[in-house]
């Protein structure tokens, strides 16, 4: 219920259009009511042979009713509708929020189906929390009531089966569908999740599944989760329909006895026979207020375990802020950086990525992280990025903790190239330029020659995720953007793995003209062209073994030395 309280804040952000809806859906229901029990009337006082200028003044009442009743049905439509749109607007804007500022660690919980379900399933699910739960039992209660205030001027007996009515349709009916809606809701909802997963994983591993003939295997998994999937929503709307039924059920019985009683009190002379007609006709009207109760249920069940699910993504952001206690500013001409005895293990993980690392980096040096594959280079820029929290231990950036800093912060200063980088559908210039507009095209064209790119424009079209380009030039690629972007710290993550050597030794000659006053962090397996480095940090299982200059280190002739032999000889 907490969960629903929540996108019930974002709800009243429009609270104009959901109190209009409310005031024109009540108009609307009130002349319902008024209108039926004015034809009523008119049909008894025709019967009298009442004089014309009596049949003319009903007739022009129940032509005004007729024309409330209209435009307040149009109005609760309209604004209802624009609450809800604005709704679902305002709670993509609010999730995508919180889903940009979670760390890397934090996304990685959930799986890409997963997500995918909360982005597109529940959040559209939550479209009927206002018009299917918080709006009918309001606008019910309402009309009912002052329907029931009308009445009881003219038969108590009325009246007190009027409440019975609302309290079996209204209360009791929904309630007990309620405890049986709640398992086939979470039915639903995990197919459905399962679903959105078989598909993702389909369009992701496209490529892989036709290659190892696989896709036949993938499909039946895919059929099958559909097929559970159609299954559970027909399960679910048959369970629907019985709600309705009953529901309806209930309110023709109510109605026949008030029919019944109302016979019975005109035949005893407690009801004057020409309020009989305008009695029945008012309960048959004022229960049509309470057939959207018969679905209320199924909707709340449906609201609350999306907001649920949302709210189970959305909530590690908001713990993770509440760690960050001030802000704390960054110098922006350049910065140390110290590991103080840091520690990390990936969740349910068996061992530890890094263990007790000590590391400090002076401002403007140059340091070479490198190791076997599984040492924990990588993990160090993740935590230095802070897309990963430490376990133990603290990351200082100057003076600064890096636990009190946000991750922008942190990105503003960083000029990052990753294993894999992404390139968007546009142009050379619309990729290199996601953060800056100050390069002209001439500027542009003589970066992508410093990178060894010359044969590229600005204008070249890019695919999605760089489909037309090589490994080799997506590197060379993401280094010009890199160099395109203001900052001081490099933080370059295998940056060279798929050029060959002459390019390497090209792009690293680019690195160090561009970041001679800058802090550079590479890491890297490959150990050439690292001559020019502060130092090398050689790192395994976690720990830091050996540390020096590039020539300290094979006269030292330890680890790296031999990392370095076995390069050679796999080369040669």
């Amino acid at each position: 219920m907490k969960e629903l309280i929540g996108i019930v804040r974002v709800i009243l952000k429009e609270r104009k259009d959901v109190v209009l809806s409310i005031v024109f859906g009540y108009l609307a229901g009130i002349a319902a009511v008024g209108l039926f029990a004015a034809n009523g009337y008119l049909i008894s006082q025709a019967a009298l042979h009442p004089p014309i200028y009596v049949l003319i003044s009903m007739i022009a009442i129940v032509k005004i009713g007729s024309i409330i009743r209209a435009v307040s049905r149009y109005g609760e439509r309209y604004f209802s509708h624009r609450a809800t749109f604005t709704m679902l607007s305002d709670l993509r804007t609010y999730f995508y929020e919180k889903l940009e500022n979670m760390a890397n660690h934090q996304i990685q919980q959930f799986r890409s189906g997963d997500l995918l379900a909360l982005i597109v399933g529940d959040i559209e699910s939550l479209q009927n929390l206002f018009l299917r739960v918080l709006y009918p039992p309001i606008i019910m209660f309402t009309v009912f009531f002052s329907t029931i205030l009308f009445v009881s001027h003219y038969t108590p007996e009325v009246v007190g089966l009027l409440t019975v009515g609302l309290v079996i349709t209204g209360i009791i009916i929904p309630a007990w569908f309620a405890k049986r809606q709640v398992a086939l809701s979470n039915h639903l909802k995990g197919e459905r999740a399962q679903l959105s997963t078989e598909v993702t994983e389909w369009f992701y591993g496209y490529r892989e599944l036709k290659i190892h003939q696989q896709l036949k295997e993938k499909e039946q998994q895919l059929i099958s989760a559909s097929q559970s999937y159609i299954s559970q929503q027909e399960r679910v709307g048959r369970q629907v329909n019985a709600n309705y039924s009953i529901n309806q059920a209930a309110s023709s019985f109510t109605i026949w006895l008030i029919i019944v009683v109302s016979s019975y009190l005109v035949a005893t002379d407690q009801l004057d026979g020409l309020f009989l007609a305008m009695v029945i006709m008012i309960c048959i009207t004022v229960f049509d207020y309470s057939t959207p109760m018969a679905t209320f249920s199924t909707y709340y069940e449906e609201s609350e375990r999306s907001a649920k699910r949302l709210q189970n993504v959305v909530s590690v952001e908001q713990i993770n802020d509440k760690q960050i206690a001030k802000k704390v500013e960054l110098p922006s001409s350049g910065f140390s950086i110290t590991f103080q005895n840091v520690s990390f293990t990936f969740p349910d993980a068996y061992r530890a990525q890094i263990k007790g690392f000590n590391l400090h980096l002076e401002a403007g040096s140059k340091t070479a992280i490198v190791g076997p594959s599984g040492s924990g280079k990588s993990t160090i820029l993740n935590l230095l990025l802070k897309f990963y929290e430490t376990n133990q231990g603290e990351i200082l950036l100057g003076d600064a903790p890096i636990s009190l800093l946000k991750q922008e912060q942190i990105w503003d200063q960083a000029k990052v190239v990753l294993q894999n980088n992404h390139f968007f559908s546009g142009t050379i210039k619309d990729n290199l330029l996601l953060s800056t507009n100050s390069l002209s095209d001439v500027e542009i064209q003589r970066l992508l020659t410093e990178v060894w790119l010359p044969h590229f424009t600005s204008s070249y079209a890019v695919l999605e995720k760089g489909q037309n380009l090589s490994g080799g030039e997506k590197q060379r690629l993401a280094m010009a953007r890199a160099s395109a972007k203001n900052g001081s710290l490099w933080i370059l993550d295998e940056p060279t793995s798929s050029l060959d050597n002459l390019t390497e030794q090209y792009l690293y000659e680019f690195l160090f003209n561009q970041a001679k006053d800058h802090t550079v962090i590479l890491v890297s397996h490959r150990l050439s062209n690292l001559e020019k480095m502060d130092q090398i940090i050689v790192m395994d299982q976690g720990l830091i073994i050996e540390r020096g200059t590039y020539s300290e280190l094979l006269e030292r002739k330890g680890y790296f030395f031999q990392l370095k032999q076995l390069e050679a000889n796999m080369i040669s």
